[in-house]
């Protein structure tokens, strides 16, 4: 899968993996297509903030082009990049969105982890796909008629790796920043 518009003109699917990095800039250096511009977001929050831990997620998508997403834990915040190319029609060529949302980690009610595990004929079992979602207090927007009424849905955020998207080494960093945020949720804030 590619899409017109990076280097030669083709964008591969498949990216270099940031997984052995384990400064946030060396790590989004080496994976995102736009590494500046979400350093240049997320440091005008952190301000010199301990990053704790981070996870990377980028995809191809075949309508709007590069999907990039950075969630740092600094221990009392996450903080989440998204970049985003505009659809073709929405934007002068080459146009993308970059946005930050900052989530205060007391408003984390509940961190899930999900692994799915295959065993080898050896008996040797090994993870092959990890799903994680951090349920916060604050509601979805979800769009009128996509729920039941009277049955508010609280907003999620949702992560996920597997061999073939990211590899053994993304699928367990994403598990350390699942048990890094589990670690501080509940935490009385200094």
């Amino acid at each position: 899968m590619s899409s017109p518009g990076y280097g030669n003109g083709d964008l591969p699917a498949v990216f270099p993996d940031w997984s052995p990095y384990s400064d946030l800039e060396s790590a989004a250096r080496a994976y995102l297509r736009d590494p500046d511009v979400a350093l240049e977001a997320l440091g005008g929050v952190l301000r010199g903030a301990s990053v704790l831990g981070f996870t990377l997620e980028r995809f191809v998508n075949e309508v709007n082009g590069v999907w990039q997403e950075v969630v740092v834990c600094d221990g009392s915040r996450l903080v989440l990049w998204h970049g985003e190319d505009v659809p073709p029609g929405e934007g002068p060529p080459g146009s993308m969105t970059s946005s930050l949302r900052v989530v205060p980690v007391s408003t984390v009610t509940e961190v899930g982890c999900r692994r799915r595990l295959t065993r080898a004929d050896t008996g040797e079992i090994r993870v092959d796909s990890i799903d994680v979602y951090l349920l916060l207090s604050s509601l979805d927007e979800a769009p009128a008629g996509d729920e039941i009424v009277g049955a508010p849905r609280h907003d999620a955020l949702r992560f996920g790796k597997t061999l073939d998207d990211g590899g053994a080494g993304q699928i367990a960093r994403l598990e350390e920043f699942a048990r890094l945020v589990a670690s501080v949720v509940g935490r009385p804030v200094l």
